[in-house]
């Protein structure tokens, strides 16, 4: 899978931008601040439907626009497909592939696999545990769309019952109707756990080498899956804790409370890993992403890295590089000096200043 090309229409400092990348190596270099991860962040939108710096659609469309229109073309299986993306500040946003408009902005997820790499990834091991869910999340949806179904309507259901829960403390009757919205999230919600215990079983399997390879042999790095509660226990646990969710006015137990333990030799990364320890398991992560993809979908995903390079020492440098050689890479950087550029081929170079990007010769 390749992107051949990238249009934007006032998306953050684009006025417009029409970009033709290579099917190797692209390197964009520039000052920071000048419009580099932008591109990174368009190109993750087209394939998630989402920024990966959690920006609201709003936050996205330049300053002096109520709108910004996206376009990439990709080559899928030596299938051309085009993808747009509509996003407006006061309407819901509106994708179209190959012109024809998606009902659900969840059809879009597989169609474009990319995997990003970039400084905020570091959250995945030191941040709380809706880092470890999104990362989780995010790789299982765009492999199973099953999943994409049913962790939507748990967090629908979530939300209509944390209205309820708020709607009771004035109508009180309305307590005798919780346990529909319970039953509901038994449904849902036990689906979300058992795919969530597979993912990381298979997770495991490929990561576990990859980050002992990175480390010299010498870390054993093990992902533990520690639901909120049993799958078949999400109704039984909601009615146990029901006057504590009265009382807070939130849904207190489910998957969305679960968590991922990443242990490096058997102690939680989080609390007692180094910050070079939880960079290379946050790197060990990206690299397992890119396998993953491969074998699930027999094709290569875009490998986007965001100004990471330059934090890497020179052995895990080597092992992100022998990794990607095979596939199309975008990177940032505030300049080539970073690069030895004999260790990898670099196949086109885009110099990046305010908003404007011309390719160096």
């Amino acid at each position: 899978m390749i992107i051949k090309s990238l249009e934007l229409e006032n998306f953050r400092n684009y006025k417009n931008l029409h970009l033709y990348f290579d099917e190797g190596t692209n390197i964009l270099t520039g000052e920071n601040a000048q419009g580099k991860t932008n591109i990174l962040e368009a190109i993750y939108l087209c394939s998630t439907t989402k920024s990966h710096k959690g920006s609201k659609d709003s936050e996205i469309i330049n300053f002096d626009s109520e709108e910004s229109h996206l376009r990439s073309i990709i080559d899928k299986k030596n299938e051309e497909l085009r993808i747009d993306i509509h996003l407006r500040k006061s309407k819901s946003k509106v994708i179209a592939l190959n012109l024809e408009k998606l009902k659900k902005t969840s059809e879009l997820i597989g169609i474009l696999n990319v995997v990003l790499f970039s400084p905020e990834d570091l959250n995945i091991i030191k941040g709380g545990p809706s880092y470890r869910r999104s990362f989780i999340d995010m790789q299982i949806c765009r492999l199973d769309s099953s999943y994409v179904f049913n962790l939507s309507n748990y967090n629908k259901i979530i939300d209509q019952r944390n209205k309820l829960l708020k709607d009771i403390y004035f109508q009180p009757a309305l307590r005798e109707t919780l346990f529909i919205w319970d039953s509901q999230l038994q449904s849902y919600g036990s689906q979300v756990i058992k795919k969530r215990r597979e993912f990381v079983k298979e997770l495991n399997d490929i990561v576990k080498e990859i980050h002992y390879k990175l480390t010299g042999q010498k870390e054993f790095l093990d992902i533990r899956y520690e639901p909120d509660t049993e799958e078949d226990k999400i109704e039984e646990t909601l009615k146990e804790n029901a006057e504590k969710d009265l009382k807070s006015k939130i849904t207190s137990c489910g998957p969305h409370r679960d968590d991922f333990i990443i242990n490096i030799n058997g102690m939680d990364a989080r609390k007692y890993g180094s910050q070079g320890q939880q960079r290379t398991a946050a790197l060990s992560l990206k690299l397992a992403e890119i396998e993953i993809v491969k074998r699930n979908t027999n094709d290569n995903p875009i490998f986007l890295l965001d100004d990471v390079l330059s934090e890497l020492d020179s052995n895990r440098q080597n092992m992100l590089l022998e990794s990607i050689s095979n596939i199309q890479t975008i990177i940032t950087c505030t300049g080539l000096d970073d690069f030895v550029n004999e260790r990898f081929k670099i196949d086109r170079v885009f110099d990046v200043h305010n908003g404007i990007v011309e390719v160096v010769e």
